[in-house]
């Protein structure tokens, strides 16, 4: 498997992500219960401290991370995958404020005016909000409910297909010392 990576998940990560071009990512919540739920959101960030994403909190994968922050990620691409597992806590106030700077202006009408995960009587109620709200002059405010996410990687596993199907596995699991590796049987 790539030996030509160190033994630094994160540095695997980051040169198979630039390969991919993308930073479309599924992120697997669960309730407090343990049912499971996924869903896309894009990666907004990726370094030693965690992989970064927003949304809203009142959703319903801001209201499984507050009930169980336990989360994991998977990327997936043509012959490879990569699985994140780990800890999830919001960044700061001021990391939300510069990613909402950020942000186009009808991303930030979008996000002050959706009740992301709940019931809509119409289309037409959530557009007339967002018409309202986009004739608004001046800067938008962040809203309370809004910000990021930042999962803090206890393993990675990173998948390669192979042709006669004896795939390539790598698990790296996060300990007091730093990273273990080991192969894992396809």
């Amino acid at each position: 498997m790539n030996s030509e990576y160190s033994q630094d998940p994160l540095e695997w990560f980051r040169a198979w992500h630039e390969e991919s071009g993308t930073d479309a990512v599924a992120l697997a919540t669960a309730s407090a219960d343990g049912a499971p739920s996924v869903r896309m959101v894009l990666l907004k960030g990726a370094d030693e401290s965690g992989f970064l994403f927003f949304t809203s909190y009142e959703s319903r994968k801001g209201r499984e991370l507050a009930e169980n922050p336990r989360a994991a990620l998977l990327f997936h691409w043509p012959g490879r995958q990569v699985r994140i597992e780990g800890l999830v806590e919001r960044v700061t106030p001021e990391e939300s404020d510069t990613y909402w700077a950020d942000r186009p202006r009808l991303s930030q009408v979008s996000a002050t005016v959706s009740r992301q995960s709940e019931t809509l009587e119409s289309r037409e109620e959530l557009e007339a909000r967002f018409a309202e709200r986009e004739e608004v002059p001046g800067e938008l405010a962040r809203p309370e409910h809004w910000g990021g996410f930042r999962l803090v990687p206890e393993s990675y596993e990173f998948w390669t297909h192979q042709e006669n199907r004896l795939h390539d596995r790598r698990r790296f699991e996060r300990r007091y010392d730093g990273w273990t590796s080991e192969l894992l049987s396809p």
